[in-house]
């Protein structure tokens, strides 16, 4: 029920913003967030934010990365400034209700040449 875009292929420096909607109707969203998964290694946390706006960020991407969402458009976004290849990896969007049920998008690819 999520769909994620956004991701591509971007020179060291640049710049991507990923977006992800749901598709469906989904009430009660508590905290939307931002994973990534590089190949051969463990999905972690880049970005997350609540329903109150606040927010917290893996430290490897912060002061570069900006999480936001528009609650109306059961929508996050995730701006990625100044990217480096480490930053490669295949971005998943996840939503989390309060009722403690996660959704996860299908994943977009982002990669960061040198």
């Amino acid at each position: 029920q999520l769909q994620a875009s956004g991701g591509g292929l971007v020179q060291a420096g640049g710049s991507l913003r990923l977006s992800c909607a749901a598709s469906g109707s989904i009430s009660r969203i508590n905290v939307m967030g931002w994973y990534r998964q590089a190949p051969g290694k463990q999905r972690e946390l880049v970005a997350g934010i609540t329903s109150a706006g606040r927010t917290n960020y893996a430290d490897s991407v912060k002061g570069r990365f900006t999480i936001s969402r528009d609650n109306a458009k059961n929508t996050v976004y995730l701006q990625m400034n100044s990217l480096k290849p480490e930053d490669s990896a295949d971005y998943y969007c996840n939503f989390l209700t309060g009722g403690g049920y996660a959704y996860w998008g299908q994943g977009t690819q982002v990669t960061v040449s040198s």
